[in-house]
């Protein structure tokens, strides 16, 4: 297993998406962030069930970022409780993992 993750976060618009991504490469808390926009997504909020049209963030980083990139779209997202999942990377290609540990900021900067 790597010390890699993939975070998923869904937001209301390309435009989030977009804003997001940029708050997380500026910081070097995400290597990566594609925004899938299209997504209808079905949920339970405040005892019902409910459905939105949103888009979904796929954001690579690492684990040792993961508290800080929390924080980050924790105070950035407009919802009052986004999504923030992270899925840990078991492998992947070896020059892959290295670029991104390299577009990463140091533990050493946080």
């Amino acid at each position: 297993m790597t010390d890699k993750i993939v975070v998923l976060c869904t937001c209301a618009s390309p435009d989030d998406g977009e804003r997001l991504s940029r708050a997380l490469l500026a910081g070097k808390l995400a290597a990566c962030v594609n925004v899938l926009p299209g997504i209808r997504s079905f949920f339970y909020w405040k005892g019902d069930v409910d459905t939105a049209d949103e888009c979904l963030l796929l954001i690579k980083s690492s684990r040792e970022q993961f508290d800080a990139l929390r924080e980050a779209i924790e105070k950035l997202h407009p919802y009052e409780i986004p999504e923030i999942l992270a899925l840990p990377v078991l492998d992947g290609s070896p020059n892959y993992l290295h670029w991104l540990a390299s577009s990463l900021r140091p533990e050493s900067a946080k």
